[in-house]
C-alpha cells in the first residue's frame, strides 16, 4: 500500500498500450464482453518491470519491514514482562494498555485514565507511560 501509485503504473505500462488493440462492449451486469480475439496481446509479454516492482517490494519487505517488525515485537514483549512484574491484570487488559499508549505517542488518554484504567494511581500512570517511552524511544 505504501508503493501503490508505482503498483497501478506498473500494471498500466502493460496494460494501457493493449487497450487499443482490444474491441469490448459493456454488458447490463456492469462488466464488459470482448468481441475480438485478445491471446496473442498476452502471450509472451515482456514482465521485465512487473517483475523488477516485486523485486523491490521483496526486497524491502526482507530488509526493511521484516526487521522493524521484529524490533516491535521484542519492545511489546519487554513492556508486556514490565507490566507483568509491576501489576495484576489479564492478558487481554494489557495488550489494550499496551494498544493505548502505542496510539498515544506513549501517554495515557484522559478517556482511558477515567474508565479501563481508572485504578492506576497518578505514579503507576507516570511509571507505564515513562516505560513505555524508554522501551519504544526507537520503535514506531
Amino acid at each position: 500500500m505504501d508503493r501503490i501509485d508505482d503498483y497501478r503504473n506498473v500494471l498500466e505500462s502493460f496494460s494501457k498500450p493493449r487497450l487499443d488493440f482490444i474491441k469490448w462492449k459493456p454488458t447490463p451486469d456492469g462488466n464488459v464482453e470482448v468481441l475480438n480475439e485478445t491471446i496473442d496481446l498476452y502471450r509472451y509479454f515482456d514482465a521485465t518491470k512487473q517483475a523488477e516492482f516485486l523485486y523491490e517490494c521483496v526486497e524491502e519487505t526482507v530488509l526493511k519491514s521484516l526487521l522493524e517488525e521484529v524490533q516491535y515485537l521484542e519492545c511489546h514483549d519487554k513492556m508486556r514482562t514490565f507490566i507483568q512484574e509491576h501489576f495484576d491484570m489479564p492478558d487481554k487488559k494489557m495488550e489494550n494498555l499496551i494498544g493505548l499508549l502505542r496510539q498515544n505517542s506513549g501517554k495515557l488518554s484522559k478517556r482511558a485514565l477515567n474508565r479501563e484504567f481508572e485504578a492506576f494511581t497518578d505514579d503507576e500512570v507516570r511509571l507505564l507511560e515513562n516505560k513505555y517511552q524508554e522501551v519504544f524511544i526507537d520503535v514506531s
